[in-house]
């Protein structure tokens, strides 16, 4: 890290709300990676469902039973666990009471509120091979302690039965992979051209500033829907389409910095030693308008996210199972006017703190940079 970025970033300490945004961004950034080993639901995309469950207020508990499935799933390595989740060998019932009878294991099932039912299960069915020839107390034993928990949902369950917590966790990756892919997207696109039209000029400049005011004619989701309706609708489509429908506006700028930095003495000398264009574009301009590239990277971060969030309310955003905090708002917005309204508002104030996290930062490294466009 060289002094003017040591200074840059001791100017944004020095800012109480830069460095709030900060925490939040990094936390969210930590959250994501960490998604699967912090989650209560680690299957893939926190998609168990426990239908009896479904829409449970925050800190609702219960006792589950865990059921070992007919065929059990085959585990990947633990680096791709990490990434993708682990699928479970059990199927989760919800029950009020139990106790044993001989071989069997008889349950009071949970199926709502003041409404049960009596299931019964045979211990051989529920044992592994390794525990049907220890004696009956030790089998019991092993149930009790193995495949009889007690699980809290701090954040209550959606309408599905699943954690919304897990969800809400899992859904940060989809959040932030949608902000770096339209980031990415957005400013390789906008410095490409933004700084081709301002170096060159004449006809190129022409050229790329019709295709801009004709592209900023037109609403960015209906433009991502003519995106996404040419290239498909599906998870990386989406974030692709996102960061096609931005670079826009990171044209604009960094075709403006180059037409001022093209007439620098700097500039005029390297031509005159017969350095090549690109050489002085990527080398001699482009470092010198780092900063108002990390405010639009910031800005554009903060759009994408509230984008991704609207098309996954509207059906065209990431789908199901995936979990979308907009997808997560889609699901459960009819709740608000029910006694379940924090189904809706929990992840809704998810994407309000880190869009208001990004604004913030950029805000503050626009005045820490002093960048007039």
């Amino acid at each position: 890290m060289n002094n003017a970025q040591t200074s840059v970033f001791k100017k944004l300490l020095k800012r109480p709300s830069a460095l709030i945004s900060l925490l939040v961004i990094a936390t969210t950034c930590l959250i994501s990676i960490l998604a699967y080993l912090i989650a209560p639901d680690a299957t893939p995309s926190a998609n168990r469902m426990i239908i009896e469950l479904g829409a449970k207020q925050p800190g609702f508990h219960k006792q589950l039973l865990l059921i070992p499935k007919t065929n059990t799933p085959q585990h990947s390595r633990r680096i791709t666990e990490w990434f993708t989740g682990t699928q479970s060998p059990y199927l989760l019932s919800p029950i009020n009471n139990y106790y044993f009878q001989g071989g069997n294991l008889v349950t009071e099932h949970y199926i709502d509120d003041g409404l049960q039912d009596t299931i019964t299960y045979a211990l051989a069915a529920l044992l592994p091979p390794t525990q049907l020839t220890v004696p009956l107390p030790a089998q019991q034993d092993y149930i009790k302690q193995h495949l009889i928990t007690t699980r809290t949902f701090w954040l209550g369950t959606d309408r599905y039965g699943r954690d919304i917590l897990s969800r809400l966790l899992v859904g940060s990756r989809v959040t932030l992979a949608v902000g770096m892919v339209a980031v990415l997207l957005s400013l390789t696109i906008g410095i490409i051209l933004g700084s081709i039209a301002g170096y060159f000029g004449g006809i190129i400049d022409r050229a790329v500033m019709w295709l801009i005011n004709i592209l900023y004619a037109i609403p960015t989701l209906l433009l991502v829907f003519a995106i996404t309706l040419t290239i498909g609708k599906g998870f990386w489509e989406i974030f692709i389409a996102i960061g096609l429908s931005m670079w826009v506006g990171a044209a604009r700028l960094i075709r403006g910095q180059v037409l001022v930095l093209r007439e620098m003495e700097y500039v005029t000398a390297a031509r005159g030693l017969g350095l090549g264009h690109m050489r002085i574009i990527f080398r001699h301009i482009l470092p010198n308008i780092a900063g108002p590239l990390m405010v639009i990277a910031a800005s554009n971060f903060a759009s994408a996210i509230l984008v991704e969030a609207g098309l996954s309310f509207l059906g065209f955003g990431v789908q199901p199972p995936h979990p979308s905090w907009g997808l997560m708002i889609k699901e459960h917005y009819n709740f608000l006017l029910t006694n379940r309204p924090l189904l809706a508002i929990i992840p809704g104030i998810a994407i309000m703190l880190l869009v208001y996290a990004f604004n913030i930062l950029g805000n503050a490294l626009r005045d820490v940079l002093d960048v007039r466009e």
